[in-house]
């Protein structure tokens, strides 16, 4: 696809886990906001547009996205709200500026668990007629998903143990001031064992994006450009796919990866709500063995649901700029990023990011 011109990543903030329950959720989306702005150099004087991400279930309020606009910078602002996942927010925001309409976007995508139980606030996404009666939540289908995938390859189930160990060792080593609070999650089902799936938490993250014009009119030096995207959905009902594949997934490399030139890079974070998830997107992405991933502990440390994947682009966007503190891996020039939400994976984004001097 042609672009009118380049957009890249120039400020992050990244909570993977929220520990301070003082603070309502309208007073975390100021201070996320503000720290990615931060993190760019600018004010919110400088951002033409915004796009938030949420889920109106996991927030328990109707139009939540309308809700938090003030708290965002929203008020007499091109804001945009998606009731979708993230990392879908992240593509629409740099949509935007690829389209020349806007040099700068904020982005931002945050998961509370107030909602209690959570598993019932995610059925409520499922098909009405069919899934909701079973009830299907998305650490059932994660658990089909497992099950599909161990029937094809039994040996998987040491390998997933090896991922979700050491996951939780990155996420230690990433954010050792949040080691404690992460914790395997009583809820996960069958086949998946305990210590494979981490407990919901509160999180949230921002980014900042602008244009290579911009970019170059205010000196900026460590811009993570993003060199190409691709998305794709496969169908809702579970009993129209093949959860051992991810085709999805598939499509959306392509398209990624076509307009990148490659699918070379230096690291990946890709999606792991389940140590089988990272087993999968590795396969259909190609990764090699020896390719560093989820240096910051994926969802395996710390599972804020509804925006682990816009995470994942964020950590990524961190590596390329040097910025990911105590796990950044020196020389990393190139990264790919992978996020996947829905049930059983149901939607696909993948991201790669440059340096520039890549």
């Amino acid at each position: 696809m042609a672009y009118l011109t380049k957009a890249g990543v120039i400020g992050v903030a990244i909570a993977p886990c929220v520990t301070d329950q003082r603070r309502s959720l309208e007073e975390l989306l100021y201070d996320m906001g503000h720290a990615a702005l931060r993190d760019a150099g600018l004010t919110i004087e400088d951002i033409d547009g915004i796009v938030v991400a949420s889920n109106d279930q996991y927030d328990g309020r109707a139009i939540s996205v309308m809700a938090a606009s003030g708290s965002v910078g929203g008020v007499d602002r091109d804001i945009l709200s998606t009731p979708s996942a993230g990392e879908h927010a992240l593509v629409m925001g740099a949509l935007r500026v690829l389209s020349g309409q806007y040099r700068t976007q904020l982005v931002l995508a945050w998961s509370p668990t107030e909602a209690s139980p959570l598993p019932e606030a995610q059925r409520l996404a499922a098909d009405p007629y069919f899934h909701r009666r079973l009830p299907l939540d998305e650490p059932a289908a994660d658990a089909l998903q497992a099950s599909a995938l161990l029937a094809a390859d039994p040996g998987l189930a040491e390998a997933a143990r090896e991922i979700a160990a050491r996951n939780r060792r990155n996420g230690t080593t990433a954010y050792p001031d949040l080691a404690s609070a992460a914790r395997p999650w009583s809820g996960a089902r069958w086949p998946l064992e305990p210590g494979m799936v981490a407990a919901p938490v509160t999180g949230a993250v921002a980014l900042v994006l602008a244009s290579d014009a911009y970019v170059a009119e205010r000196g900026i030096r460590d811009p993570a450009w993003i060199a190409g995207m691709g998305w794709a959905t496969e169908p809702s009902f579970l009993g129209d796919r093949d959860l051992s594949d991810a085709p999805a997934l598939r499509a959306a490399a392509e398209q990624a990866f076509g307009e990148a030139g490659g699918k070379t890079a230096d690291l990946a974070e890709v999606a792991d709500a389940t140590p089988y998830q990272q087993l999968l997107a590795s396969r259909v992405l190609g990764l090699g063995a020896n390719l560093p991933v989820n240096l910051s502990g994926g969802a395996q440390s710390f599972n804020p649901v509804y925006c682990t994947g816009l995470i994942r682009i964020a950590e990524a966007a961190n590596q390329v700029r040097g910025r990911a503190g105590r796990h950044q891996r020196a020389g990393t020039r190139t990264a790919l990023a992978h996020a996947a939400s829905g049930f059983a994976m149901q939607y696909q984004t993948v991201i790669m990011l440059r340096g520039e001097a890549a």
